[in-house]
């Protein structure tokens, strides 16, 4: 096989349709729209959800509850997961970017207490869980709120 012998594969690509092209385009004068209503007019249609005036479903079901626009969401790592470090070593945010552990650290790090850590550690984070910050010291290691 040649450069100029490459070709799309079979299927893959469709040419676009262009109404309101002629009449024997099979799309042509009403351009796929039939005739006359509101779908048929320039910028006519209605809004997602709308139920053609009878009450939406959005209106008929109860309200419940709000979401709070200041919450902090926190990226989360468990006990286990440390296990993977040398004894000794300091682990950091920018440690577990680097090693993927955490792929987002979004508003901080948390380490939670899943699990059980087997080496002296220090941890370096944003916050701890108390059940955490206990698992680590007693594996001789210290913690460290940023």
């Amino acid at each position: 096989m040649k450069l100029h012998e490459l070709k799309p594969a079979e299927g893959s690509r469709k040419e676009r349709n262009r109404v309101g092209r002629g009449i024997g385009s099979g799309n042509g004068k009403t351009a796929g729209k039939g005739h006359k209503g509101q779908n048929a007019r320039s910028g006519g249609g209605v809004r997602p959800g709308f139920e053609g005036g009878q009450n939406p479903l959005f209106r008929r079901l109860p309200k419940r509850g709000f979401t709070n626009i200041n919450r902090k969401e926190y990226a989360i790592v468990n006990l286990d997961v440390l296990n993977r470090f040398e004894d000794g070593a300091e682990v950091t945010p920018a440690l577990l970017l680097e090693t993927g552990i955490v792929s987002n650290e979004k508003a901080g790090i948390k380490v939670l207490g899943n699990g059980t850590l087997n080496k002296k550690l220090t941890v370096k984070a944003h916050k701890f869980s108390g059940s955490a910050k206990e698992a680590i010291e007693n594996a001789g290691g210290t913690t460290e709120v940023i």
